[in-house]
């Protein structure tokens, strides 16, 4: 099998995941790969972790601050977290032991925009980056890195690291080489200059990424998959949802607003995103492009079934068969599809631009449009804001997505006043229940709130939500946005009192 370290000066840094782990102190800010389970360093977290139980057992106390691209995987967030190595984290998590230690208060989180993340590192925000743990699948003869199965903020990581540490894993396909795109063009202000980048599938940079050899301390081989978790198919749910998606996309269509190749799309990952992508293929719709953070199973599909002319994201999100139907035809996907570093992928410019169709998925909608994207009940994280914000506040279109009910019924998605706001009234266009869709529009915010209630609600709280706002119109201290303050948050009480949202 071909050697993956074929640079020299790398290859004599070779060395074990423990060996490595020397190389990270208790207190360093550690930049890691890493985006939605794939791409993420496989070996040196969980020696890392190994090294920090021990120094925990002797008295120790062996923590760090890790920053990444978005979510990573157990390998990573579960090893750290386990073992209480973690005094902060950043921006986007998912992983369920790390989640319990955020919401239990054992360790600082910060939920940012994923567009943020690499030029708050460069403003200084995070302080020093000590170390970067960075996955790639190859290092070639003149010292380039080609990247893994994601992007993320890796560029910046090598660049502003005073450390490296390279894993070099020969799971990733070798055929992923020149599917990347690295733009070096941007600088801090005052000295920012346009992204020349004119349509989704532009290319604008290299397809490697460049590190200071001199920087490099150790290289580790690792073979070892992405956290590939198999996706659920989709429920009556979310082919409702996306069925109610499609019909209004046509009827934009009809309207003029939108053509039939629509504009390029941004999806979340999930059963609903990948109902809507089946809705898509179903429907007729051919030769649309993709301008997302994450490729999914879905979006393979439509690429191979043409209904996708082409995809630019800066990672991969695939279950075992998406992985089996890419690792198959490599070649095929990598003429159409392009990764980018996330400050490119999400970048608000970029986004407004090129008009794109932002659809992701909520936690709660209230009345009048604000939605909550990342708390349960106002003050436990689920997930994070991710890359939501970026899309929503700049796309075209920004639509927000979920079952009306959870919990079988004992939470409503639609309440009367979010417990939390990710994205206020003024970022959110569409609301899709499997009940129908609100589009607010040109909509005052009394106009709003009968909309939802009677588009989006389900029927056993659509009762419910109407009583408030009419007493709220009645009696609301100003009527402008109607609201009773004594009862605006009674339900998540209620939920949080006696698990039901339901009186």
């Amino acid at each position: 099998m071909p050697d993956r370290i074929r640079h020299s000066g790398f290859a004599a840094l070779r060395c074990s995941a423990d060996e490595a782990t020397a190389h990270i102190r208790p207190g360093d800010t550690v930049a890691m790969s890493g985006f939605t389970g794939a791409g993420y360093p496989k070996a040196v977290p969980g020696a890392l972790a190994a090294r920090m139980e021990a120094a925990h057992g002797a008295g120790e106390d062996f923590r760090v601050r890790v920053l990444t691209g978005a979510s990573t995987a157990p390998e990573l967030d579960g090893a750290l977290a386990r073992v209480e190595g973690m005094e902060l984290r950043l921006p986007y998590q998912s992983d369920p032991t790390l989640r319990e230690r955020i919401n239990a208060g054992r360790l600082e989180y910060i939920d940012i925009h994923l567009s943020h993340v690499a030029q708050h590192a460069w403003f200084g925000y995070f302080g020093p980056i000590d170390v970067a743990l960075v996955e790639v699948s190859q290092i070639r003869e003149d010292g380039l890195l080609v990247p893994s199965s994601s992007v993320g903020n890796n560029k910046t990581w090598l660049d502003l690291a005073d450390r490296v540490i390279l894993e070099v894993n020969r799971w990733q396909p070798a055929a992923l080489e020149g599917m990347h795109d690295v733009y070096y063009g941007t600088a801090l202000p005052p000295n920012r200059k346009p992204i020349p980048l004119l349509h989704p599938d532009d290319r604008i940079g290299e397809t490697t990424l460049r590190v200071d050899p001199a920087k490099v301390v150790a290289v580790v081989e690792t073979d070892a998959p992405d956290r590939n978790s198999p996706f659920a198919p989709p429920d009556d749910d979310s082919r409702a949802i996306a069925g109610h998606l499609i019909e209004f996309l046509r009827h934009e269509i009809a309207r003029g607003r939108l053509t039939p190749q629509l504009l390029p799309l941004q999806s979340g990952v999930g059963n609903i995103a990948n109902a809507v992508l089946e809705g898509l293929a179903d429907g007729g719709f051919r030769d649309l492009t993709a301008y997302t953070e994450v490729i999914q199973d879905g979006m393979l599909g439509l690429l191979r079934g043409g209904v996708l002319r082409m995809a630019s994201a800066t990672s991969f999100s695939l279950s075992p068969k998406g992985i089996d139907a890419f690792n198959s035809e490599v070649d095929f996907y990598r003429e159409r599809i392009v990764l980018r570093p996330q400050e490119i992928s999400n970048h608000p410019e970029l986004i407004r631009r090129l008009g794109c169709i932002a659809m992701n998925g909520m936690i709660e909608s209230d009345i009048y449009g604000h939605v909550n994207s990342t708390h349960i009940a106002g003050s436990r994280m689920m997930n994070g804001i991710g890359g939501s914000g970026d899309f929503a506040r700049n796309g075209y279109l920004s639509v927000f997505m979920s079952p009306s009910t959870a919990k079988n019924g004992a939470i409503s998605s639609i309440v009367p006043m979010a417990s939390h706001v990710d994205h206020t009234e003024h970022d959110t266009m569409i609301i899709v229940t499997e009940q129908g869709l609100a589009d607010l529009r040109g909509l005052s915010p009394k106009q709003r709130a009968r909309t939802i209630i009677a588009n989006c609600a389900h029927p056993s709280y659509r009762p419910m939500l109407e009583d408030y706002f009419e007493r709220a119109c009645r009696e609301s201290y100003g009527l402008h946005t109607p609201h009773l303050l004594g009862e605006a948050l009674s339900w998540h009480r209620r939920f949080v009192e006696t698990g039901s949202m339901r009186p």
